[in-house]
């Protein structure tokens, strides 16, 4: 791509930027570790939240997204579910107030509130930290190919993907290792404030470029709408026949089941709690609990502009795209939508903006993983192990080498990221499946102990590798139900076979987190010693809030969608809807909230 001056130095400005930013906070960071990895617990429940958003506003996710948007037209935006995005809602409603009450740095030391500091807390809280060690390394070095690839297709100098993502991954890790949280909150701020206005200048360009008319010429009977029915019936024959291929081959055109797997995963998946990644560690470094549910919440509005974005490419691709997408015949490679949008659309500066912008995007999440990862190795492992008496200083200096041993390892494992790509598949999944039946257990029963929490997390990791290699043309959605139960089963028969956790860990945990769930003799106990305890009876008030909480979220979807897309009575429906739901979670969440 030839890039001009002013793109090349809107792009250099931007990684001087960041990188100053970093030695900028350098000293503030540095002071101890929690200043390091939770930035003193002082900074704002907003810039953390739109932090976190900068985080998931990824290149890759948005491509993903470009994809489902073209093949499945407005039905796409239940497509996102899977991963669940809703499970922000559970954490805005009540979930990041129980994770923030435990004042903890990592969400493994969090383990330890629970389980306590036996052997099977001791097993729990490793299994945590080998679950992160690992789901970081196995995206850092996916990210290195990602980014490798994407640079070596936007930026102008002749080198290859590996040098490209050796070059960048290094520019960032400066800023993550001599800024810590604060330099990665404040860079973030930046990169979304980049991504944000990107996207409302290409959403400007596709409404010019593309009416609703040429749209409707184009796609499919069925592409608008909304809702669906027991298939899919989307039928690309007469347009571009190679799509059905990929519908089939995705294995959701029984939209309603795939829809109802989805909704039971969700579920499950979000009051589990949130994985031991940066969305953890951001609700861990909020002030106040109740600031940690507002952070959670403005997660879901500060990631609206990414459907603009990724609304804007798919029309413009629709219309102006099809004849080359045409010619790809069977090998269909929707990654050079992205490409032909910017080469033909976007004009000098604004393309420079708009490539800072997407290196934004890998940035924030590449910094989000590094800095969280880091602090496992050094709180975790470092602290708790190796040198428990050390000094504010080791612990620093310890960070700065986690993080650059992280980055590292990411990019060995990412130069063998093709050979090693199945193996990987095959890690992460199993990692995720196994994760699911012993946290939602932590959170809701009083029975379940350190050593049901290792062993399910054990056979729930063992049951997801084995299903690729049983059943190899089972899409991984459906195999959640028996990965889920088989971990579920093990969680509760190793539990019922081993010693419940003694009743101080059990006490001190239901006293501070105030769950609600099956605690009843641990209640019992806590009311013995102080009658003036309060029970959580918001259980009832909590679901509702989380259903209505769903439906807010998917208008904040769906109003970017319609907007692109020019369809006014669909805008207008969603606007109404969102006004309505947020007033009533005014009246029946926030103004609920406690202070403490």
């Amino acid at each position: 791509m030839k890039l001009k001056l002013i793109d090349l130095l809107i792009i250099l400005a931007y990684l001087i930027i960041v990188v100053s930013i970093g030695f900028f906070v350098m000293r503030r960071a540095g002071k101890n570790i929690k200043s390091y990895f939770l930035g003193e617990n002082t900074m704002p429940w907003w810039l953390l939240g739109v932090a976190n958003a900068s985080s998931m506003f990824d290149i890759t996710g948005t491509m993903w997204s470009v994809y489902i948007l073209f093949v499945y037209g407005l039905k796409a935006v239940w497509l996102p579910w899977m991963w669940p995005t809703f499970n922000q809602v559970f954490l805005m409603i009540y979930l990041s107030i129980w994770i923030r009450r435990s004042n903890v740095i990592t969400g493994a030391e969090w383990i330890t509130t629970r389980f306590g500091e036996e052997k099977g807390g001791e097993l729990s809280r490793i299994s945590v930290v080998i679950f992160a060690l690992i789901s970081v390394i196995g995206f850092l070095s996916y990210a290195f190919k990602g980014i490798g690839k994407f640079a070596a297709v936007f930026l102008p100098w002749d080198l290859s993907p590996d040098m490209y993502a050796i070059i960048l991954m290094s520019i960032t890790t400066i800023y993550v290792i001599t800024g810590g949280m604060y330099s990665v909150v404040l860079t973030d701020l930046l990169q979304f404030s980049i991504m944000t206005v990107a996207a409302i200048f290409i959403g400007i360009i596709a409404i010019d470029k593309v009416s609703p008319a040429q749209i409707a010429a184009i796609v499919p009977n069925g592409w608008h709408d909304l809702f669906f029915g027991w298939k899919l019936n989307l039928d690309w024959s007469q347009v571009l026949p190679s799509v059905n291929q990929r519908i089939a081959l995705d294995g959701w055109n029984l939209f309603t089941i795939v829809f109802m797997m989805m909704l039971f995963k969700g579920f499950l998946v979000s009051m589990a709690g949130p994985s031991p990644n940066y969305d953890m560690q951001r609700v861990l470094a909020t002030r106040t609990p109740k600031e940690s549910a507002l952070m959670s919440g403005i997660v879901s509005v500060c990631l609206a502009p990414r459907w603009i974005m990724v609304t804007s490419i798919t029309v413009l691709a629709l219309v102006f795209f099809m004849p080359q997408l045409s010619a790809m015949g069977t090998n269909l490679d929707f990654e050079m939508i992205l490409p032909y949008v910017v080469n033909n659309f976007i004009p000098t500066g604004l393309l420079g903006l708009l490539l800072a912008g997407l290196l934004a995007a890998f940035m924030s999440t590449f910094d989000a993983t590094v800095n969280a990862g880091a602090s496992y190795i050094v709180n975790d492992i470092y602290k708790r192990y190796i040198n428990p008496k050390g000094s504010d200083k080791q612990f620093v200096t310890m960070s700065y080498i986690a993080s650059v041993v992280l980055v590292v390892i990411g990019m060995i494992a990412g130069f063998y990221a093709e050979n090693i790509n199945t193996a990987m598949q095959f890690i992460v999944s199993g990692l995720w499946g196994g994760y699911t039946a012993p946290n939602f257990l932590k959170w809701y029963w009083w029975r379940f102990n350190g050593y049901g929490f290792f062993w399910g997390m054990i056979s729930g990791i063992a049951a997801a590798l084995l299903m690729p290699l049983l059943f190899p043309s089972v899409i991984a959605l459906y195999t959640f139900p028996f990965i889920f139960f088989v971990s579920l089963i093990v969680s509760i028969v190793a539990s019922y076979l081993t010693p419940p956790e003694k009743d101080e860990i059990l006490k001190a945990f239901y006293s501070s987190v105030r769950p609600w769930g099956f605690w009843k003799p641990v209640h019992e106990m806590v009311v013995r010693e102080n009658p003036n305890f309060n029970e959580n009876k918001n259980f009832k008030r909590d679901m509702v809030n989380v259903v209505v909480g769903i439906v807010w979220q998917l208008m904040l979807v769906l109003i970017p969608v319609y907007l692109v897309l020019e369809q006014m009575n669909g805008l207008m429906i969603s606007i109404t809807i969102l006004v309505t739901t947020s007033l009533f979670l005014k009246l029946n969440w926030y103004n609920k909230l406690e202070e403490n």
